[in-house]
């Protein structure tokens, strides 16, 4: 039992190092995602000089009942500007299949957001997302989205 903590513990460690990850946040959702709740990342400017690549990062259960999922972001430049983006991605195959890594009832997309955006305002940024699906006919977002765990940001350098 002992050789399996340790190997697992080893196995973690070396899962968890990342080098390209300059920014990576996830935040647990209470319960299910609320239609006005927005979850908020607050991170400093890195090296304005070079590019990197955004991410959203999405842990669903077995529980989220649809094959896709709509997003509203908001990024807040430090002078004050902000960039609204609508977003569509998909979270299951045709068949059912849940797109996304992991075993079990857990998976884990990893979504893009941004490719070669350079933060040249010194200072900090915050990224809102907030969910916006919507049931067939319905013109408001659902009230309450159950199946999402946990929304992540992840800021990644671009090997040159």
């Amino acid at each position: 039992m002992l050789r399996f903590f340790i190997v697992f513990a080893l196995l973690v460690l070396f899962c968890s190092c990342d080098d390209n990850a300059v920014f990576h946040e996830f935040k647990e959702l209470p319960g299910s995602w609320q239609r006005d709740s927005a979850v908020v990342f607050k991170f400093n400017a890195p090296d304005s000089l070079k590019p990197y690549n955004a991410f959203i990062t999405l842990r669903n259960d077995n529980t989220y009942p649809f094959s896709n999922i709509f997003l509203v972001t908001r990024m807040q430049f430090p002078n004050g500007k902000t960039v609204t983006d609508t977003l569509e991605y998909m979270m299951a195959q045709p068949d059912g299949t849940w797109l996304g890594d992991g075993f079990g009832d857990l998976k884990e997309s990893k979504l893009w957001y941004k490719e070669n955006i350079r933060f040249n305002e010194a200072g900090t940024y915050q990224f809102k997302i907030m969910q916006a699906m919507r049931r067939n006919g319905d013109l408001n977002a659902v009230p309450e989205l159950s199946g999402i765990r946990d929304v992540g940001l992840r800021i990644e350098r671009i090997n040159e």
